[in-house]
């Protein structure tokens, strides 16, 4: 894929853009860091050439300066709330964006459990970090926020929060998910220094939506697809043109809060004039490192596709309602292109119509046992473009069968070669059904790797093609039916951009 984004340029441009700020103000800054720290997927989809993590390299420029508290909702860990590229809760993932952290070189100072009704998960999620000799600080809602500046500004409002100790000029404050308390511990933290004659000033760091690109413009709606639960949508600040005459793109929920915002600041610092527009309160510049606008507008009308695919499936799951979906298929009228823009969703459907067909012409094959299975295809799309495809049977989902055929493919192998001997496929499915219960002998992408992890030892052949697997990191895959667990979990880790129809791999109601 054509790169869109020069990391380089980004990391010095923001970077300087970040001082400047912090020199402007003469004091503190806390920075609200909206989107993921770290392994941020969405944006390397959309920006091809983004680095994941570039936002890390970022931080780590600015070290010296820079400190980092992070947020957690109590209700998020109270009800289990989950991120769904992870499938971990949101407290896993808060102790994991610790360690990743940790791994470089950059500490967390203290977390904040915000909106702290001494919940029982919370209380025992707040034990176990303490436990782990980190500093924990709990903010207990505040009446009438975020309506009643007045009261939000006084000892029983932001005074009611415990001050958190910081010593650098810079403090990031990030959390997992939206709605964990970012802004408000900013804020919070600007009021208690001001008590105590600290100059001190609040901005916001987002990555999306990209101000200074078109209202219109993919990469943007691209932001509005990944937010479909929130039902965000972008829109001119007209704060920002009216001060400036420049028009610039913001979403609903920063312009709706900016007038309360500006009001607290205001009455926090006793400066009127600080901020003109939410737009100015930013200090996102990722806009000025795309380096092919073609190539951004592609991949961010593929990403759209994929979260079109994630919604219908999640409504399916019951896991989103109606609207998010017919705010997906309204994006993609406005983008003018169909769910099949996705080369792999057609390879996908073709390789299904050939399982069945395979099945019909012989009831007597292997296949055609799985009363309870359904026809499957997958298509995988290579770094270079070539499609390789696969078919579920009942030795292999038919993600695993796209897996093992991309990896042939890669290492210039032909197709009638077996990676994994009939024997080790019938010896694991033996296993699966007798040892461990399943209902399902075949195997799936996170078993299959397994496997080949261990036949690659004793065949140079199959090693050849495990050596190729993380040429699969951003590929793109199609499947006809909802992924199993497994099969998730295993082109996660593989890094394959997966997308599925809304239907189900097997007529049983509960599938292991």
């Amino acid at each position: 894929m054509t790169k869109a984004f020069d990391n380089h340029t980004y990391i010095t441009e923001q970077a300087s853009f970040i001082r400047e700020r912090m020199r402007s103000f003469d004091g503190r800054l806390y920075l609200e860091f909206g989107g993921k720290l770290v392994n941020d997927f969405h944006a390397a989809r959309v920006l091809p050439g983004y680095d994941p993590n570039v936002k890390v390299r970022l931080l780590q420029e600015l070290q010296r300066d820079a400190e980092i508290i992070l947020c957690i909702h109590a209700g998020a860990i109270e009800h289990r709330k989950m991120r769904a590229d992870y499938g971990i809760t949101y407290d896993a993932d808060a102790m994991k964006l610790i360690d990743d952290l940790r791994a470089w070189g950059l500490t967390v100072s203290a977390v904040v459990i915000t909106r702290w009704e001494n919940q029982p998960q919370a209380q025992a999620f707040r034990t176990k970090l303490e436990n782990r000799g980190i500093r924990v600080y709990a903010h207990a809602p505040i009446k009438g926020y975020p309506n009643d500046p007045d009261l939000i500004v006084s000892s029983e409002g932001y005074g009611s929060n415990p001050r958190i100790e910081t010593t650098r000029p810079l403090v990031v404050i990030t959390g997992p998910g939206p709605g964990s308390g970012k802004m408000a511990t900013c804020l919070s933290q600007v009021y208690h220094d001001h008590q105590q004659n600290i100059r001190a000033m609040y901005a916001k760091f987002e990555t999306f939506p990209i101000w200074n690109l078109p209202l219109n413009h993919p990469v943007n709606k691209a932001y509005e697809a990944a937010t479909l639960d929130l039902q965000d949508y972008n829109l001119i600040d007209p704060y920002h043109l009216q001060a400036t005459g420049v028009q610039a793109v913001n979403y609903n929920r920063d312009v709706d809060s900016f007038p309360i915002l500006r009001s607290i600041l205001e009455r926090i610092t006793g400066d009127g004039d600080i901020y003109k527009s939410p737009t100015e309160m930013g200090v996102n510049r990722v806009g000025f490192a795309i380096i092919d606008d073609a190539a951004a507008r592609e991949a961010a009308k593929q990403e759209v596709v994929r979260r079109y695919f994630r919604s219908i499936c999640e409504h399916m799951m019951g896991a989103v309602d109606d609207k998010a979906v017919e705010k997906a298929k309204q994006l993609l009228t406005e983008l003018d292109i169909q769910p099949e823009y996705r080369k792999v969703v057609p390879a996908a459907r073709e390789a299904a119509e050939e399982a069945k067909h395979v099945t019909l012409a012989d009831p007597e094959a292997p296949e055609a046992k799985g009363v309870d299975e359904v026809w499957c295809g997958a298509a995988l799309e290579l770094a270079d473009g070539r499609l390789v495809t696969g078919k579920n049977s009942t030795i292999l989902h038919a993600a695993t069968a796209a897996v093992l055929n991309g990896a042939k493919t890669l290492a210039g192998l032909p197709d009638s070669i077996h990676l994994l001997s009939p024997i080790v496929i019938e010896s694991i499915s033996r296993f699966k059904q007798e040892v461990l219960q399943r209902s399902r002998p075949s195997l799936d992408v996170e078993e299959s790797l397994i496997a080949l992890s261990i036949s690659a030892a004793l065949n140079p052949t199959v090693q050849a093609c495990v050596d190729q697997l993380h040429e699969l990191r951003g590929c793109q895959m199609h499947l006809t039916h909802l992924p199993t667990p497994g099969d998730e979990a295993g082109l996660r880790k593989l890094g394959v951009n997966l997308t599925s129809e809304p239907q189900f791999a097997s007529r049983r109601l509960f599938v292991e």
